[in-house]
């Protein structure tokens, strides 16, 4: 297990910046365990300690911690850690090493996303020995972080399909010398999709679709000659548009193709607000404002649904049921309300009351003024999370750096928490 390498020179600036990156890094070096399981996801992708493409563990952990807490694209944190002695010092990085930014991409993405729940559960447990956060009120409630995507629509898909082809057609030509006579419908393509954006009318758009959709059958065709097996991934999508647009067929949600690049990303529609595009997450949050779960969701399920799991798992983890929770009222129903009074909530407390009458939910009406009130300081948490931590758009492709990024974006917040909360 690698060891902190602590230097007489790590000098931070008397800035108010500065002090947090001294408290967090002194933090870091009391619970040097940590570094054992990012040396051990480091391993897994084949990234070594030393060389021009390694980093050691440490340096990739404070480096990650650094690029969420500041929002720092991989050019800036490289550009920063070269320039400032504060990131400098915090980062541990090995004397006048300055890594460029596609080791930082490379390393910093190898941390999985249990990795990061485990440091967050070791920072909550430093929280409870402190005496800062016991678990013992909790609040509750949803939000949706988005995928990397443009909103989606069924002649931005084909655009988009016949893009990626093209761009794969091409790459073919140069790794094998030739990949099949083939013409580039790229300019056709976009020319019907930005007509059909601007065209009212169904009836008028069917054909302009017809012909988008030849023009992607065209490419696919000249694809199949290259790669069987792209070609065999493109067909289904093809098939779904011809559903939709042709044949006015209801599709539902779950079959629905909502970008090329993020297929994961699921459709999430909140109560009358906007549709989003992207992953429902679900939070709890103590009397601190910290973090105390976190639950990436598979889809777009019920509020009502998740509470009794959240519950579950902040049992699990602090070894009883909280003695006061709030939630909002999407959470709210009568089995919800008497199964958590089964596992030992004292007060529980929803937003909105949805028929519960509040002497059921808690011992007197100045309670439920008290923990309705409270639960509304989750909304500053979140909006927090979303406006200095990146929580609002996940910049990460793929499912596992999509919950990658969302808990270190958690762990950079209650770490930053946890050090202005903490008495010196």
């Amino acid at each position: 297990m690698d060891a902190p390498h602590i230097s007489i020179f790590d000098l931070f600036a008397t800035h108010e910046i500065g002090h947090e990156l001294k408290a967090m890094s002194q933090w870091l070096d009391e619970h040097c365990d940590l570094l054992g399981l990012v040396a051990r996801d480091l391993v897994r992708v084949g990234v070594k300690a030393t060389g021009r493409q390694g980093l050691p563990a440490e340096a990739v952990l404070r480096c990650a911690i650094l690029k969420q807490y500041r929002q720092l694209s991989y050019q800036e944190l490289a550009f920063h850690l070269e320039d400032s002695a504060s990131f400098r010092a915090f980062a541990r990085l090995p004397s006048s090493w300055s890594p460029q930014k596609s080791v930082l991409q490379r390393t910093i993405s190898a941390i999985l996303p249990e990795t990061w729940e485990s440091i967050n559960r070791m920072l909550l447990s430093s929280a409870q020995q402190a005496k800062l956060e016991d678990g013992a009120v909790v609040r509750l409630d949803s939000t949706v972080t988005s995928a990397l995507m443009h909103e989606p629509s069924d002649s931005s898909l084909l655009w988009d399909a016949v893009r990626v082809m093209m761009r794969l057609l091409k790459r073919a030509d140069t790794l094998v010398g030739g990949a099949g006579s083939w013409r580039d419908h790229c300019r056709a393509a976009k020319k019907r999709a930005r007509k059909i954006q601007f065209t009212r009318g169904r009836p008028n758009r069917v054909q302009l679709y017809r012909e988008l959709i030849a023009v992607t059958r065209a490419t696919l065709a000249y694809l199949k000659q290259a790669s069987e097996r792209l070609a065999m991934a493109s067909t289904p999508a093809i098939a779904l548009w011809q559903r939709r647009v042709l044949a006015g067929e209801p599709v539902p949600a779950g079959e629905k193709l909502v970008s090329l690049f993020a297929p994961h990303a699921d459709i999430i529609v909140k109560g009358s607000r906007n549709t989003e595009y992207g992953h429902k997450l679900n939070l709890t949050t103590g009397r601190s404002g910290m973090i105390l779960d976190l639950v990436i969701e598979a889809g777009n399920p019920a509020d009502s649904g998740r509470l009794l799991p959240m519950l579950e798992r902040h049992i699990t983890f602090y070894g009883e049921a909280p003695r006061q929770a709030a939630a909002d009222g999407g959470f709210a129903t009568r089995d919800n309300l008497a199964t958590a009074k089964a596992w030992g909530v004292s007060d529980m407390a929803f937003h909105k009351k949805a028929g519960l009458r509040i002497e059921d939910m808690v011992r007197s009406k100045w309670v439920y003024r008290k923990l309705r009130n409270f639960r509304a300081g989750i909304e500053a948490g979140i909006s927090c999370l979303k406006r200095a931590y990146g929580l609002a758009r996940c910049t990460w492709r793929g499912l596992d750096h999509f919950k990658a990024y969302v808990w270190s974006s958690a762990v950079a917040y209650n770490l930053v928490l946890f050090t202005r909360l903490k008495p010196n």
